[in-house]
């Protein structure tokens, strides 16, 4: 067992990258979830037990909420998938690798998911306006994923503390 012990990760401190620079204003983003299909088979002679295998494993996709600004990422990525081409053919650009960073109580790095090939597949650029509110009017992008990994190397929760001992025991 380690001597080290980490407060459990807010919610609230977090940024997100893609093409290489952080997008501003994200002020929530949708979980990372991911549902392997389970796979009912018999076996000869076992009629009346049934054994599990894992399936297709599908991800949800991922919703990024932030404050409408004059920064226009949300709205130009959306543009690439809407503006397909009659053939069929899209840009290279509709897809991109997302970076999710995850940061401690003292501001330090803690966690790295990287989001693989995803696209926008709905796009909100303004919310239902009311006179009579007070609140901030929202952007909205869903991200369609191939999947996501956590970066082992990245953040002080990504490694594994070398007096960890193995596992598998």
């Amino acid at each position: 067992m380690t001597d080290h012990y980490f407060e459990p990760l807010k919610n609230f401190r977090f940024r997100v990258i893609w093409d290489g620079s952080p997008v501003v204003g994200i002020r929530r983003i949708g979980t990372l979830r991911r549902t392997t299909e389970v796979v009912r088979h018999s076996e000869g002679g076992e009629a009346l037990a049934s054994r599990k295998s894992p399936g297709k494993t599908e991800y949800d996709a991922i919703i990024l909420e932030r404050g409408i600004s004059n920064d226009r990422a949300f709205e130009a990525w959306a543009n690439q998938v809407w503006s397909l081409g009659g053939d069929g053919r899209a840009r290279k650009e509709f897809r991109k690798d997302v970076i999710l960073e995850v940061y401690d109580d003292a501001g330090q790095l803690a966690l790295v998911y990287r989001l693989l090939r995803c696209w926008v597949s709905e796009y909100q650029a303004l919310p239902d306006l009311d006179a009579g509110a007070a609140g901030i009017a929202v952007e909205t992008i869903k991200l369609e994923t191939e999947g996501w990994v956590r970066d082992p190397g990245g953040g002080h929760m990504g490694a594994v503390p070398s007096d960890a001992g193995d596992a598998r025991g």
